[in-house]
């Protein structure tokens, strides 16, 4: 049973040093600080580097044992990341 998450960002060497953004990992832990989800944000490098604060992404939600237990799709809502026309969805 979890009453609090806590959600952590795993920050990669390249995207500290490069400044460019990679693909986001997050560990999700339980109010004593111990991992109990794990998630991974998919999508590509223009996206992420070009739309960043719009862009479209797919996060899968693991357990500790590798089992997929959310999917959390954000598709690009817009004609165009230049233009953005429409609010974001999840």
């Amino acid at each position: 049973q979890l009453d609090q998450i806590i959600i952590h960002q795993q920050v990669e060497l390249l995207e500290a040093i490069l400044g460019t953004e990679t693909s986001s990992k997050y560990e999700i832990k339980n109010h004593l600080g111990q991992r109990v989800y794990f998630a991974v944000e998919e999508n590509d490098c223009f996206d992420r580097n070009l739309c960043s604060p719009i862009r479209s992404f797919t996060i899968r939600i693991v357990d500790n044992t590798g089992r997929e237990v959310i999917t959390v799709n954000r598709p690009l809502r817009c004609n165009s990341c230049w233009f953005p026309c429409f609010l974001q969805e999840v």
